[in-house]
């Protein structure tokens, strides 16, 4: 089914929350009349990335980090937000560089992923990075992050470990690997 896309009669902003992050409520009027008002985050910077950096074929590198968020150290993916003037192609080489020791001669941004759309504007670029040579640049992270190589055919391992769970980690090994089998 098709709808039109509601009508924005008005967007105002306001601070909200104890970090005070600034939050646009868009006065909506939907087709068949009903009117409403949802909450959205307003957007900061220039969105992020999340790379899936091949080792090889089969073998993707994880780096192992401290996340505040739940307090233990996490496996996931190189990640990082988009700098001012930057490519989300450009990002990924540098955040890659910087979090994995690593930069790659062959980069595919293969698609947009959103975290919360139905109240962030927020979008993640899923890049792959592939033909990987050693490099490193100093990043902002307090300490050097741990290198996990992992096989791609072992997916279902890795989706049940505890320390293995942010969304868009998970998401973006699926869908490479996915890519991966099948390249358009």
């Amino acid at each position: 089914m098709s709808r039109r896309l509601p009508v924005i009669h008005s967007i105002t902003e306001r601070a909200e929350g104890p970090s005070d992050r600034t939050v646009e409520v868009l006065d909506l009027e939907f087709s068949n009349g009903e009117r409403r008002r949802f909450h959205r985050q307003k957007p900061h910077g220039h969105g992020a990335v999340v790379v899936v950096p091949m080792l090889d074929d089969e073998t993707v590198l994880l780096v192992r980090e401290y996340a505040a968020g739940v307090h233990r150290y996490e496996l996931g993916l190189v990640k990082g937000r988009i700098d001012a003037g930057e490519t989300p192609a450009q990002a990924a080489d540098r955040e890659l560089k910087e979090e994995a020791g690593y930069g790659s001669r062959r980069i595919d941004v293969l698609r947009a992923m959103s975290l919360a759309p139905t109240y962030m504007s927020h979008q993640s670029w899923l890049v792959l990075a592939r033909d990987l040579y050693p490099e490193r640049l100093p990043g902002d992270e307090p300490e050097e992050l741990e290198v996990v190589p992992w096989k791609l055919d072992e997916l279902d391992q890795l989706m049940l470990r505890e320390d293995f769970s942010e969304g868009r980690s998970l998401a973006a090994l699926f869908i490479a690997r996915e890519w991966l089998r099948n390249p358009t």
